[in-house]
């Protein structure tokens, strides 16, 4: 059987860029539960443009070893480069997102058009790939690409693939205040910790950025608490990927609703 080659980016958990013949469920699948490399956890991956090419990537000699097995199986993962991978793909060749569920659901993105900026107010942003901070930011999410992929930005990195979390940081401070015992939004971070940052922005109004979690671990973000969709970001360009509304995505693909 003639199988297609595919590129595949994975952003969550180990940013690489793989070469497959599976078609991206059953890559998903294999990463998941088909392969002898223990893994339970979300996976992010993108699918590339199979023409792209880049000289810091061994593609064309790489790509040749990717035949089927001597039983005619497809070969699962080839793996290309693991270090310093999403600043040398270029934003164009980037096709299709991926999201799944530990469960093994999957919910494939489409690039679109960014969200228009809604007005002035602190945003709570997850850094995913290279990076992996969770931030609050007066900017809006496209201006923060801007921001932390300039080259002199001593917390940044050429290129960077995130997202903006869905929180009002007025009504939880109200609730906050009501009770302090409340649920944190976010599980890895106390509630009183994010007051303290939040605080600490309204009351510095020139403080553009503030890193509240050095690690916002996708597996602990439910996919609900996604706000608009995720970013990749580098200087001067950027591309979105929409995440559907929750109700659309009940009704066209249930097994990952019910999994978020």
């Amino acid at each position: 059987m003639d199988y297609t080659k595919h590129l595949y980016l994975i952003l969550y958990p180990n940013p690489s860029l793989v070469a497959s013949q599976l078609a991206p469920k059953a890559f998903a699948d294999h990463y998941q539960i088909g392969s002898t490399r223990f893994y339970n956890g979300k996976l992010i991956f993108a699918e590339i443009d199979p023409g792209f090419r880049h000289p810091y990537f061994e593609l064309e000699s790489l790509l040749k070893q990717v035949v089927e097995h001597s039983d005619g199986t497809p070969k699962a993962t080839k793996f290309i480069k693991s270090y310093r991978v999403l600043e040398h793909i270029e934003l164009s060749a980037i096709q299709r997102l991926y999201l799944t569920t530990p469960s093994g659901e999957m919910l494939g993105l489409d690039s679109a058009d960014e969200p228009k900026p809604t007005e002035l107010h602190i945003r709570v942003l997850a850094e995913v790939c290279p990076l992996s901070m969770l931030v609050l930011t007066r900017l809006n999410s496209r201006d923060f690409g801007e921001y932390i992929t300039e080259p002199k930005n001593p917390k940044g990195a050429p290129s960077l693939f995130y997202t903006q979390l869905d929180l009002d940081e007025d009504a939880f401070l109200k609730a906050f205040e009501r009770n302090p015992f409340m649920p944190a939004p976010f599980e890895f971070l106390h509630p009183s910790k994010l007051r303290d940052a939040i605080m600490e922005m309204k009351s510095n109004t020139a403080k553009i950025t503030k890193g509240v979690a050095l690690r916002a671990s996708m597996d602990r973000i439910s996919y609900k608490q996604i706000l608009h969709g995720y970013w990749f970001a580098r200087q001067g360009e950027s591309k979105f990927f929409a995440m559907p509304q929750f109700h659309d995505i009940e009704r066209t693909n249930f097994r990952f609703w019910r999994s978020m």
